[in-house]
C-alpha cells in the first residue's frame, strides 16, 4: 500500500545551520519557558513537549547546565492559562513556547518583550500578534498549524467518503478557537457552498453541550462532522469519537495522531514535527537572534489519514482510491 513521506514544514528557517548545532552555547544559565493549555496527563502533548527538549539537546542545551525548562499545564482552563502566562513571564524567561492561539494571546497581554515562539496559532496576523507572515515585527515567531486550503480539503474529504453529502457541522468552542470560530467556519462554508452543501456553525463550550449539539445534528441523513483545532475540541477528542460513533457520523479532524487514538479521519499536520521546528527558533533566540526577524512558517504539505476500524464501526465502506491516498492508514 502505497504511503507518502510525513509532513516536512517549511523548515530551512527553523533548524538552525550546522555550524549553530556544533556550537557549543554560553554556559550561562538560560531560562525557557513553556505554557501548554492541555492535562498534564495528555498523552500526545507529553510526547510533544518531549520532542521539543529532545531537539534543544541535540542543538547544544542540557538542561541543569545551561539550560532551565519552566513547563505549565493549563488542562484547557482559560483562567489558569491567564494566570500561568503571568507566572511565566514574572519569572523572566530568555524565551516562552506557547501553544495555541488563547496561549499566545494571554502571554502577549503580559510582555511585549519576552520572545514568544507559538505552535498551532492558526491566524497569527488576524489575531494581531504579528504584522506579517515574513516580517512578524514585534517579540512573537512561531508556526501555524493551517495553510488557505485546510477547510477546502475536509469538505472534499467528506464528499468523497459520502457521496451524498448535503450537511457538515462544524464543531468548535467560542472561547479558544481563532477568531472565536469564524477563521475555520468561513474555509468551510466557503467550500461547501460550491458544492450545495450546508455548513451548520456547531459552537459548543464543553462535552455535555457537544453531545446536545451533535445529537440534533444527526437527526437528519447524509451529514458529517468537521471538528476544528482548537483547546476545547482537543481536549474533548475522545468524547468526540464516541459521540460520532453512537450516532454514524463520519468526522473529520485537523490532527493526524487523532486517527490512531480512534478518530475516523484527519487531515493536517505532525504536530511532533512542529515542536522540532519551535525547538529550533528557541535555539536561535537564545544564541541572539530575534523573533522579529523569524518568519512565520507555515505547513507547505498536509497528510491524510484514515482508520478503517473506526470506519467498520461508522458502518462506512471508504473508497479505495482515497485508501491508497492516505499517507497513513489503521487496519
Amino acid at each position: 500500500m502505497k504511503r507518502r513521506e510525513f509532513i516536512t514544514l517549511i523548515g530551512c528557517a527553523a533548524i538552525s545551520s550546522p555550524l549553530q548545532a556544533f556550537a557549543q552555547p554560553s554556559q550561562r544559565m538560560r531560562r525557557v519557558g513553556v505554557l501548554i493549555p492541555l492535562a498534564e496527563g495528555d498523552a500526545q502533548a507529553r510526547v510533544e513537549v518531549a520532542a521539543f527538549r529532545e531537539r534543544l539537546q541535540q542543538l547544544g542545551w542540557t538542561e541543569g547546565r545551561d539550560l532551565q525548562i519552566v513547563t505549565r499545564w493549563a488542562a484547557g482552563d482559560i483562567n489558569a492559562i491567564r494566570a500561568y502566562a503571568k507566572e511565566l513571564v514574572g519569572l523572566q524567561p530568555d524565551a516562552i513556547l506557547a501553544r495555541t492561539t488563547p496561549v499566545t494571546a494571554a502571554l502577549l497581554q503580559e510582555t511585549r518583550t519576552i520572545p514568544i515562539v507559538f505552535v498551532g496559532a492558526s491566524d497569527p496576523v488576524g489575531a494581531g500578534f504579528a504584522k506579517s507572515l515574513a516580517r512578524p515585527g514585534g517579540n512573537a515567531t512561531g508556526f501555524t498549524n493551517v495553510e488557505a486550503s485546510l477547510g477546502g480539503k475536509w469538505v472534499e474529504l467528506l464528499k468523497e467518503i459520502i457521496p451524498n453529502l448535503n450537511r457538515i457541522a462544524v464543531v468548535f468552542d467560542p472561547n479558544t478557537s481563532p477568531d472565536r470560530g469564524s477563521f475555520y467556519l468561513r474555509q468551510v462554508q466557503d467550500a461547501a457552498r460550491t458544492i450545495a452543501v450546508e455548513a451548520v456553525a456547531t459552537p459548543v463550550r464543553d462535552g455535555a453541550a457537544m453531545e446536545l449539539a451533535i445529537k440534533e445534528f444527526a437527526g437528519q441523513r447524509n451529514g458529517g462532522l468537521v471538528v476544528t483545532p482548537d483547546v476545547m475540541t482537543h481536549n474533548n477528542r475522545t468524547v468526540i469519537f464516541s459521540l460520532a460513533a453512537r450516532y454514524q457520523l463520519p468526522a473529520v479532524y485537523g490532527y493526524l495522531f487523532y486517527v490512531a487514538e480512534g478518530g475516523f479521519a484527519a487531515y493536517g499536520i505532525d504536530t511532533v514535527d512542529l515542536y522540532k521546528q519551535a525547538a529550533g527558533y528557541v535555539d536561535r533566540i537564545l544564541r541572539g537572534e530575534k523573533p522579529d526577524q523569524l518568519a512565520i512558517q507555515a505547513p507547505t504539505k498536509l497528510e491524510l489519514a484514515i482508520n478503517l476500524k473506526t470506519a467498520k464501526t461508522l458502518g462506512i465502506t471508504v473508497p479505495r482510491t482515497l485508501v491508497s491516498r492516505a499517507d497513513k492508514v489503521i487496519e
